[in-house]
């Protein structure tokens, strides 16, 4: 596959945007708790969802500025809806403008994590995502196997690997990238779609390469730069021409940090593998209290005082 170079960028300070990445990493992480929210009409998370259906689009001849846009705005209103989306909503009764109307109100929710810019894109997108067509286009075999494909988390040469379970999916992961990519990309002075593409893109070998972390991959040693490039060849070989041509240009600018598009995606796979490593350490040191007190699990309600009396009595609490 012929490597072309991706679109000219805005220029933008070699400086890591400490504001911006500082106000967006709670709303990212919620976005990322799509990975482990299902609902009763499929088995594969909300991510791996938005994972498939992306790349349906992309090889439908969607334009990926548009998905980008689209993808990201779903994914931040789902960072409190979770699984109440605009087909969900109209399946409910809602009317189109109605659900547009809950899924802003879901946007405002973090308003003040994303820049006006970017927020502005998404606020544009939300009447497509609430009339948004409730059939699903088959997605690319590559895709589909990355959904099934483990993570292997965190591992280093030499040491046995940190289990932690259930494990993410490539599709989860990539998915994630994406999202972070296109939600960070202004920050960066890079276009929103092709930080989206290279996240969406980077683990394309592993569609077959099964992940044994960074110690598998010190162990493949000399070999890994051609498995790679011959994997990526392979998926690509399969997408329509000048999609393919604009992800070759992309993954091209995996190895370095220069280029805004490689910045932004950067910064988005870090900050992925990090927060999903706090999310399995909060999960493992969850109290009761902090769901009694923290978030309010016998919320205020008509009946609140009757339940709180009922744990009282029960020495439930």
């Amino acid at each position: 596959m012929k490597r072309t170079a991706p679109r000219p960028a805005r220029q933008t300070s070699r400086r890591v945007p400490r504001g911006a990445l500082r106000a967006a990493v709670p709303l990212l992480r919620e976005i990322g708790d799509l990975k482990r929210i299902r609902t009763a009409d499929g088995t594969a998370s909300m991510a791996e969802r938005a994972f498939l259906r992306s790349w349906a689009a992309l090889v439908r001849g969607a334009d990926p500025g548009r998905v980008a846009v689209h993808e990201c705005a779903a994914a931040v209103v789902g960072a409190r809806l979770a699984g109440v989306d605009g087909p969900v909503l109209r399946r409910c009764g809602l009317t189109a403008p109605e659900a547009a109307a809950v899924l802003a109100r879901s946007l405002g929710q973090h308003a003040g994590r994303l820049d006006a810019v970017t927020l502005g894109r998404l606020e544009e997108a939300l009447p497509r995502l609430a009339a948004a067509d409730l059939r699903t286009a088959p997605a690319p075999g590559f895709a589909a196997d990355l959904c099934g494909q483990p993570r292997a988390g965190a591992t280093r040469p030499g040491r046995p690997r940190l289990m932690v379970e259930p494990p993410e999916s490539h599709g989860d992961h990539c998915w994630a990238v994406s999202v972070y990519g296109g939600l960070l990309a202004e920050a960066f002075g890079a276009d929103p779609a092709d930080a989206f593409l290279l996240g969406l893109a980077h683990h394309l070998h592993n569609a077959v390469l099964p992940d044994a972390g960074f110690a598998g991959e010190e162990l493949l040693g000399e070999h890994l730069p051609g498995i790679t490039a011959r994997l990526v060849d392979r998926q690509l070989a399969a997408l329509p021409g000048p999609l393919a041509s604009r992800l070759a240009g992309l993954l091209a600018l995996r190895e370095e940090a220069v280029h805004p598009a490689a910045r932004a995606f950067h910064a988005a796979d870090v900050l992925d593998r990090v927060l999903q490593v706090h999310h399995h350490a909060r999960a493992a040191a969850f109290t009761a209290e902090q769901a009694l007190d923290d978030l309010d699990l016998v919320h205020p309600c008509a009946v609140s005082g009757f339940h709180r009396a009922v744990l009282t009595a029960a020495e439930a609490t």
